[in-house]
């Protein structure tokens, strides 16, 4: 890349997009398997959502307060922003469609057939009635809209079907029959009911399997739920709208943190209107009609798709029996020296374990927690929890140790986005059971992922616990990479304890000796890190910095990292998402290279290793090099002092470093274009070879 690069930075929405744009990739890629290619479309379009309902949103807050925002976006207006993500999207949706359409060509030839309402003969055609009269019919809700004084509500987690019913007329034309009567039109909504699965399947006919989309289920019986109108054409075309997701918390003091999160979520479904899609095929007339009584304006992005929409339901796409269209999913591994069966607590009084999920099971913090529930030398047991499973062991678990006696202290982020309601649930689950709570702190979040248990051994006080980059999700410890470190290290659990305490008096500042902690000083810790890297070039010393994480966005931090290329250490960074950093630039950045790898698994650890004159620091984390998990939240950094397991998170980059399949480069044209691969240099996809690692350490460990 040229040294003459118009900017220092890329702007984090548009590298977002591109990060959604590797998703698509990897819906488009024809060596990933069909049904897999499916549900990427899915997660494309699950993304995209959360994007205009969060970020979006955000930014066209901003534009309308009439501030330019070029500050706040490092150096383009917010109004141009906006314009921007919209052509981006529109173009992003054209190229899912074609990618859509090509694989349901090719399921066709796996005889898998996904039909819409015109394609069914007359025995699928009783099926679909037949479905629709029992299951859809008695939760349909459908709504005539002209005569309303009131346009209704739409939600932004549905799909609505746009109803045009031209009536039959009963005026004869003029007696030239030049002046031909005027029809009346009457609109009308459908909501996709959410309480049933989106696609349907049909009876097997021919040794093929046959697919209808809701929708489509929806428009063939059009005639039975409009029969009591005289028309004489009826269309259907489907339109989402999606709404601005920010939450305003209530200032009462009366109220609890609890009443006042849930009222804020029950306000999120009247948020502003932020994106409007629509079926492009949709009449002119009709689409007029909602955008103007919907009153969907220029500040708004308006989208046109295809004939569906709210893809994400592709994300839980059936399997349909046929595994030879998913990836092959690989048991996940034991940890080299530490059993399920016996004692968790003994063998980490030992030493430290770290256990990389999905390769490794989760089953370990479930062990971990039941044993202490158990245990009766336990005394008390504190966690952090911010996303959990719809059916969380975790909860299961610290209810297990109330009712065992235990103190259980959990501090529960109930500001998580759109989780927000699970956990208002969660955490009256756990009043109930004795369960002491603690709602975070003002203006802070607690993105950080510890816990600390207290056990009496000897007359005294002895500390065990985990710290880990993701959450205690069992649901997403599946398809999420994340790395947990369990220790006895009774200093790092002090500082755990501290963290705790800050939880609860949180006006008194505590001094951490082994923990990097936010919003207090991770920023300036990293900074000494980087600072003593560029004085190891400066002398002449090896100097390097290896880097994972999901997003790096913050100016500030991106200035240090320039510094530190200049000086000449030689920095990699594998960032999965938003990468705001330009790497590979003459005189700003040429010491840096920066790679995605987006695959079957959701790269999610933070890993970083820090040369030290060839003496290697190594931590894990639960912050990105984001100004909010810098500045804003509560996040934890955990020094790794065991050589083995230090070793181990080294050798875990390398193997990702190494990665030459699904790697795509971070720069400035955001193209996502692949690594490049030598001719004769073996393929080597990172994930696969991740899980061939942990399985030979075990494998080695075993002889």
């Amino acid at each position: 890349m040229s040294s003459d690069s118009k900017y220092r930075y890329i702007d984090r929405e548009k590298s977002w997009l591109a990060f959604n744009a590797r998703v698509l990739q990897e819906a488009a890629d024809e060596t990933v398997p069909l049904l897999d290619r499916l549900r990427f479309l899915g997660i494309f379009s699950n993304n995209l959502d959360e994007f205009f309902r969060v970020r979006f949103a955000a930014i066209r807050r901003l534009s309308l307060s009439g501030e330019s925002g070029e500050k706040q976006l490092g150096g383009i207006s917010a109004q141009q922003l906006l314009k921007d993500i919209t052509e981006i999207v529109i173009k992003q949706q054209a190229e899912s469609l074609k990618i859509l359409e090509t694989i349901e060509k090719q399921l066709r030839e796996k005889d898998i057939i996904i039909v819409n309402e015109t394609e069914v003969d007359a025995e699928q055609g009783q099926f679909i009635k037949d479905f629709f009269i029992q299951k859809i019919s008695p939760e349909l809700v459908t709504i005539i809209l002209n005569d309303l004084a009131e346009f209704p509500l739409l939600k932004d987690t549905s799909g609505y079907l746009a109803v045009k019913l031209v009536m039959k007329s009963n005026e004869k034309p003029s007696v030239l029959g030049l002046v031909k009567p005027k029809k009346e039109i009457r609109y009308a909504l459908i909501e996709i009911p959410k309480n049933t699965n989106r696609v349907v399947e049909l009876p097997n006919k021919d040794w093929k399997q046959y697919i209808m989309l809701l929708d489509d289920v929806i428009r063939y019986n059009l005639s039975s739920i409009f029969n009591i109108f005289d028309y004489e054409s009826i269309s259907a075309h489907m339109i989402k709208i999606t709404r601005d997701a920010q939450l305003d918390i209530d200032s009462d003091m009366s109220k609890s943190m609890l009443q006042k999160i849930a009222t804020s979520v029950k306000d999120r479904r009247i948020g502003e209107p932020v994106r409007f899609v629509y079926d492009k095929k949709m009449d002119k007339d009709t689409l007029n009609f909602f955008l103007d009584r919907m009153h969907i304006d220029k500040t708004d992005s308006i989208i046109p798709g295809g004939r569906y929409h709210n893809r994400r339901d592709y994300m839980n796409f059936p399997n349909l029996g046929r595994f030879d269209l998913l990836y092959q999913q690989k048991p996940p591994l034991m940890v080299k020296g530490l059993s399920l069966e016996g004692s968790i607590l003994s063998k980490i009084a030992q030493k430290d374990y770290l256990v990389s999920a999905p390769y490794q099971t989760f089953s370990y913090l479930i062990k971990f927690l039941r044993e202490a529930a158990l245990d009766p030398k336990v005394t008390t047991i504190k966690i952090t929890l911010y996303r959990l499973a719809s059916n969380s062991q975790i909860i299961s678990s610290l209810i297990n140790a109330a009712k065992n006696g235990k103190r259980v202290i959990v501090q529960i982020e109930l500001q998580a986005r759109f989780d927000e309601a699970s956990n208002i649930s969660y955490a009256e689950q756990m009043q109930q059971e004795g369960i002491e709570l603690i709602f975070g702190i003002k203006g802070l979040k607690v993105h950080s992922k510890i816990c600390v248990i207290e056990r009496v051994e000897n007359d005294k006080i002895k500390r065990y616990g985990f710290i880990s980059t993701g959450n205690f999700n069992e649901s997403t410890a599946k398809i999420y990479t994340d790395v947990t470190l369990f220790t006895c290290h009774q200093q790092i659990l002090k500082d755990i304890h501290k963290i705790f305490e800050f939880f609860d008096v949180n006006y008194r500042l505590h001094r951490y000796k082994h923990l990097i902690v936010s919003p207090h000083y991770t920023r300036s810790k990293m900074y000494k890190l980087i600072d003593r890297e560029i004085l190891n070039a400066q002398a002449g010393k090896n100097a390097y910095m290896n880097l994972k994480m999901n997003s790096l966005s913050d100016f500030d931090m991106i200035d240090k990292l320039y510094d530190a290329s200049n000086a000449g250490v030689k920095i990699k960074l594998q960032v999965r998402g938003i990468c705001s950093l330009i790497p590979g630039v003459k005189g700003m950045s040429e010491n840096i290279e920066a790679i995605s790898i987006v695959d079957n698994f959701l790269e999610h650890s933070r890993i970083f290793i820090f040369c030290n004159d060839d003496n290697p620091d190594v931590f894990i984390s639960s912050a990105d090099f984001m100004t909010r998990n810098l500045d804003g939240r509560v996040e934890v950094t955990c020094p790794i002092y065991d050589e083995d397991i230090k070793q181990h998170l080294i050798d875990n980059f390398n193997v990702g470093w190494k990665g030459n399949v699904k790697a795509r480069y971070h720069s400035e044209k955001l193209d996502n274009k692949y690594r490049v691969r030598n001719e004769n240099e073996p393929i080597f996809r990172a994930q696969i070879e991740t899980y061939n690692f942990y399985k030979n350490s075990i494998e080695n460990h075993n002889d």
